[in-house]
């Protein structure tokens, strides 16, 4: 390769690395401004403050407020389905594990809390709900693989979507003090959810 060609090829490869790392130090200081002050109030101006950019420098990254929400939730997704393999530490699946892993993160998680309101009506528009929907779909595999339910089918697909919805309903009503006010534990609501959703159930 001739040295011109290399010393390009170089330059993009750094840009591309820059542009990276400035990506990820703009998720991290949204996580932050959202944990300070919700994600429903998250500003891209008070994003940029926080990451020590002009306002105007975050639109190279992000086109507005929903782009960052979607983005940030993309990127907890992540840590979503981690988290759920990682519940599975003796290798056996278990539905209350599962359970037990998805509400800590999803209770605890500004982002999910505020990310419908931010998703489009027409599902896939645009890179970053491209890239949401894709990272949701590896959250729904893990919660599968960790709660044993097999994902093979139709069927079997529609009842780890309605696992999630559940879980995700829970993670509402725990963060806001109703599971509690209406007499039930999040141990209780697992262990109805293992009753309906358990495989051999």
């Amino acid at each position: 390769m001739p040295a011109a060609q290399a010393t390009a090829r170089h330059r993009a490869e750094r840009r591309a690395r820059e542009r990276s790392l400035t990506r990820m130090a703009i998720l991290e200081a949204a996580r932050r401004v959202a944990a300070r002050e919700g994600a429903a109030n998250l500003s891209l101006r008070g994003v940029a403050a926080e990451a020590g950019f002009a306002p105007a420098a975050l639109y190279g990254y992000f086109a507005n407020k929903n782009a960052l929400l979607v983005a940030l939730a993309a990127d907890d997704l992540t840590a979503l389905a981690h988290a759920l393999r990682d519940a599975r530490g003796d290798g056996r699946p278990s539905l209350a594990a599962a359970a037990r892993a998805a509400l800590a993160l999803l209770e605890n998680t500004e982002s999910f809390a505020a990310v419908p309101s931010a998703l489009s009506a027409r599902a896939g528009a645009g890179d970053a709900e491209r890239l949401f929907n894709g990272r949701l779909i590896a959250a729904l595999r893990a919660l599968s693989e960790t709660a044993g339910i097999s994902d093979r089918s139709r069927e079997d697909q529609a009842d780890i979507v309605l696992l999630a919805a559940s879980l995700t309903g829970l993670a509402v009503l725990l963060r806001s003090g109703r599971l509690g006010a209406l007499g039930f534990s999040d141990a209780d609501m697992i262990a109805a959810l293992d009753r309906r959703f358990a495989p051999g159930r």
